[in-house]
């Protein structure tokens, strides 16, 4: 939790240790001004939000595609300032369900509502206020913030109307942004942290993403896939870790029919070649990929199946 020598090592205590007790009181630690919280991103699906978690974490932590519910499960990217860490949670887009999938997204992107600080509606700066933001609004506090993404392919008066309509919900702030360009990220960064309250670091600082490196190996996967596939393969596909003995990894990926197999492998294995070419180009030198496809008929249907692939 902490860097402090001062703070107990709880995974080491005796047996008979008791932690509390007289004189120790965890929540009057002193932090000396440290401020600390987590962050929620929300929104309906393809607003934005992972491009938003890269870009105020500086790096790559969640996968992007312009497809709809890329992100499938919470992600957790870290900002680290002199006097302040904040840990952002990005979350699957809420949307009219149509499968145990979509059932299942929703479900993981409500349930961090809770126990945060700072709940952030990301919305479409190029797109109308309709319904499905006006739901996920109203299971939000009021001290939200809305941030209206994709500035960068808005014009002024769109980004003006849109704040305008956005200023109907609410909420404690808004801003302008564009996580594409970086443009606005910083000023809503700043608002953030002087919302956090004082507390300690929960991650190092040198950590900016919390994922196992094989679920993000299998993430790298299906996001190339997302992006050299067809459209109506997208939420037909899921990649997961079956082996992982460095420098080789074997990642499995999961269609429902076995005319998706063909469009995945592609033509004499064109397709497979393209996707392991771009996830080793973002792995460490001397990693070795290897791409199985798998028929798991109508996976996306099955709570079995989606609770198996860790949805």
């Amino acid at each position: 939790m902490t860097d402090s020598d001062d703070f107990p090592d709880f995974d080491n205590l005796p047996a008979d240790a008791q932690v509390g007790g007289e004189g120790f009181d965890l929540t009057a630690m002193d932090f000396e001004g440290f401020r600390s919280g987590f962050v929620t991103l929300v929104g309906r699906p393809n607003v934005g939000k992972s491009t938003l978690l890269n870009a105020v974490c500086g790096e790559k932590v969640a996968i992007t595609s312009d497809k709809p519910q890329t992100t499938r499960t919470q992600i957790r990217g870290m900002v680290n300032r002199e006097n302040a860490q904040l840990v952002f949670v990005d979350t699957p887009g809420i949307h009219k369900p149509r499968t145990a999938l979509g059932h299942r997204l929703n479900t993981t992107a409500s349930s961090v509502l809770t126990d945060i600080d700072v709940a952030c509606l990301v919305i479409d700066a190029t797109g109308p206020l309709g319904p499905g933001d006006k739901f996920v609004a109203s299971k939000l506090p009021r001290d939200a913030v809305v941030v209206v993404n994709k500035c960068d392919i808005a014009g002024q008066d769109q980004i003006m109307e849109q704040l305008a309509k956005a200023s109907g919900l609410n909420f404690a702030e808004y801003f302008p942004v564009s996580a594409k360009t970086g443009k606005g990220v910083d000023e809503l960064v700043d608002y953030l942290i002087d919302r956090m309250p004082e507390g300690p670091k929960y991650y190092p600082v040198e950590q900016v993403k919390d994922m196992p490196e094989p679920q993000w190996v299998a993430e790298l996967v299906r996001e190339q896939l997302l992006r050299v596939t067809k459209e109506e393969l997208p939420h037909s596909i899921a990649t997961r870790v079956t082996e992982w003995e460095w420098p080789r990894v074997r990642v499995e990926i999961l269609v429902e029919r076995d005319s998706q197999k063909g469009i995945v492998i592609g033509k004499k294995g064109a397709v497979l070649k393209q996707v392991g070419t771009a996830v080793r180009k973002q792995m460490p030198e001397g990693a070795f990929i290897e791409l199985q496809v798998t028929v798991e008929k109508d996976w996306q249907r099955r709570p079995d199946a989606i609770e198996r692939l860790g949805y």
